[in-house]
């Protein structure tokens, strides 16, 4: 059994899946709305016996590794990396010299990481692990968010990575400047061309959902903080393995708290996560002290549509105009605001009593509520002049949510709010949103690729066929039934004839029929065809799954039946035009005559085969 075959006989799709998309059991299968083009009926079919997957919408489909390297954009050997751990497996044909660049600097990033908390524990780092340990970090919460240490010295961690040749790994100075751990220098005088990027400082690594370091935020050294000319804090530069726009710190401890608590807490830096995490609050993550961004908001619609923000949203002008605000609204997420009590952060809150920050998680007030509370602060609401300010800066916020329900809601609210009719606050919400566009009508299909094929709909003699050639592999003791009354010609577009077609050659030959064994016969003998079957074999359980054998043999002769009707009218459309065309060559050419005897032959045989099926 080779690496990939191992792997994937040991993961289950639908659990993989689980961790990007919500899925729901519809009988034997898992049905999600599709993450790759935006629909509002879920047409993602997912099937954990077989371990596939397909959409009817986009016409995607394949295993846990195709979905896997859609998503996240990766390799084969990427992905099959990726979920080796996963499965439990050790890659036996792994050889790093033949990783890709992306997977030799995760290997640096992450032998990074050990050396710097190595330095913590040592004497080198003593100072730096004193000040943790006086901010309230216990031992085990520096070992497990492996806390480290950068030592006050030009160019250690880049010699370092420099001798692994001595373990097998050989870095160059390429990959160690492309992971970001180094600085060239801009003299060409003598000496080393390159040195540390990050010195004397505590090391906080960061991590991507799958628990690769990808970055680190370095803060300076206490003792150096008013001296140091770089900042309080530095961080990792945009690398191929770092996009700090597509990262959220601590996702990958909190995913699935996120997921059994379903909703997840923002805070803005990485201390803040930490302290959430040390009192039971799992389901936190920190946007690093930027906005969120469209790919973040993304990134945890993976796990909930729940969302609390612990920010400081003192400026209510500023909150109108975060953009991860308008997007996590227009794509429909649940959104709230945490109010703390005192302290200038969650750090402080949960040093000075955890229940308070508690209280003030279950007390969040949803945005538009909490947005109408800072805006109308401190006005005078018998002011007509302040209702219509209020009633514009809402009408903003509320055009960006795309439920009607929840646009009504809050509509009304606010009529009653102001003391405006109802009536009025609708029509003047219609004339606002006439003036204006929406600012996000497309965030919803961030994922999809510019060239990402979209299906169109099929006729009603396509759609027949693909339910035929369905049911005959969800019930193939119809197989033979439908082979004598069913001719390939009679099954429309060519694709699926021609998989008609391959299906009779190997039922006749191996007289039953075994969905791994045929699978495996198109792969040897019809390549590609195995992905159509795996779209039949889905659609077939999703359409049928609740058949009975009676119920499926009556679809069966039923679809048939229409399918010949199509058949027969089609031809009798061809043959009429050769008859109109043969007749505009006035029987010129030799034996034209006998061509439309041939022809009027031909046009009462498919007539009567019509008049019999009617």
């Amino acid at each position: 059994m080779s690496d990939s075959e191992e792997v994937k006989s040991k993961l289950d799709i639908v659990e993989i899946i689980r961790e990007y998309i919500p899925v729901k059991a519809v009988g034997a299968n898992f049905q999600a709305a599709c993450p790759f083009h935006n629909e509002k009926t879920p047409s993602f079919v997912i099937s954990p016996d077989k371990q596939i997957w397909h959409c009817f919408g986009c016409s995607r489909g394949g295993d846990v590794f195709t979905f896997v390297m859609e998503k996240e954009g990766l390799s084969f050997i990427e992905t099959l990396r990726l979920l080796a751990p996963k499965a439990g497996v050790i890659l036996k044909h792994e050889n790093t010299e033949q990783h890709s660049k992306r997977s030799r600097l995760l290997d640096i990033m992450e032998i990074a990481g050990k050396y710097y908390s190595h330095l913590l524990k040592s004497n080198t780092g003593q100072k730096a692990k004193e000040y943790l340990i006086a901010r309230g970090l216990k031992e085990e919460t520096i070992e497990d968010w492996r806390l480290g240490y950068s030592p006050d010295s030009w160019s250690s961690l880049y010699e370092f990575l420099k001798q692994r040749p001595k373990t097998g790994n050989k870095y160059s100075d390429e990959e160690i400047l492309a992971a970001g751990l180094a600085i060239k220098k801009d003299t060409t005088g003598s000496g080393r061309g390159y040195y540390d990027r990050f010195r004397d400082r505590i090391m906080f690594p960061i991590w991507d959902v799958n628990n690769n370091v990808v970055a680190f935020t370095a803060r300076v050294n206490p003792e150096k903080e008013k001296t140091e000319k770089m900042g309080k804090y530095i961080n990792s530069p945009q690398t191929e393995i770092y996009d700090k726009s597509r990262i959220l710190f601590a996702l990958n401890k909190a995913k699935q708290a996120i997921r059994k608590e379903d909703f997840a807490i923002v805070v803005e830096g990485q201390m803040d996560a930490i302290a959430c995490h040390n009192h039971g609050f799992i389901n936190t993550v920190a946007s690093s002290g930027t906005a969120l961004t469209t790919e973040q908001i993304t990134l945890i619609k993976r796990f909930t549509n729940n969302l609390t923000l612990a920010f400081d949203m003192d400026s209510a002008g500023q909150m109108a105009a975060d953009r991860g605000i308008k997007e996590a609204l227009a794509q429909n997420m649940n959104l709230k605001v945490l109010t703390l009590p005192y302290g200038k952060d969650p750090d402080d809150c949960l040093k000075n009593n955890p229940a308070d920050f508690k209280k003030a998680v279950e007390d969040a007030s949803p945005m538009l509520e909490y947005y109408f509370e800072k805006i109308s602060a401190g006005l005078d609401l018998n002011e007509l002049n302040n209702k219509i300010i209020i009633r514009d800066k809402m009408f903003e916020m509320i055009n960006l949510v795309p439920n009607n329900s929840e646009q009504g809601y809050w509509l009304k609210r606010i009529s009653e709010e102001l003391d405006f009719s109802e009536t009025d606050i609708r029509e003047e919400f219609k004339k606002y949103q006439v003036k204006r566009k929406p600012d996000f009508a497309n965030v919803y299909n961030k994922d999809v690729k510019p060239n990402m094929p979209i299906s169109r709909p099929l006729v009603r003699e396509e759609l027949l066929s693909e339910l035929f050639l369905s049911l005959i592999i969800r019930f193939p003791e119809f197989i033979s039934y439908s082979l004598e009354n069913l001719d390939p010609e009679q099954v429309c577009q060519v694709e699926n004839s021609r998989f008609y077609k391959i299906l009779i050659i190997y039922y006749n030959k191996a007289t039953s029929f075994d969905y791994d064994d045929f699978h495996k016969y198109l792969t040897e003998n019809e390549a590609g065809l195995e992905n159509l079957l795996d779209k039949l074999t889905l659609l077939g359980e999703k359409d049928f799954y609740a058949y009975t054998q009676d119920g499926a043999k009556l679809e069966i002769i039923k679809i048939i039946l229409e399918l010949k009707k199509y058949s027969y009218h089609k031809k009798i459309k061809q043959i009429e035009k050769a008859i109109i065309a043969t007749e505009r060559e006035k029987n010129q050419e030799v034996g034209g005559g006998a061509n439309m005897e041939r022809l009027m032959e031909e046009l009462k045989s498919a007539t009567d085969e019509l008049k019999k099926l009617i």
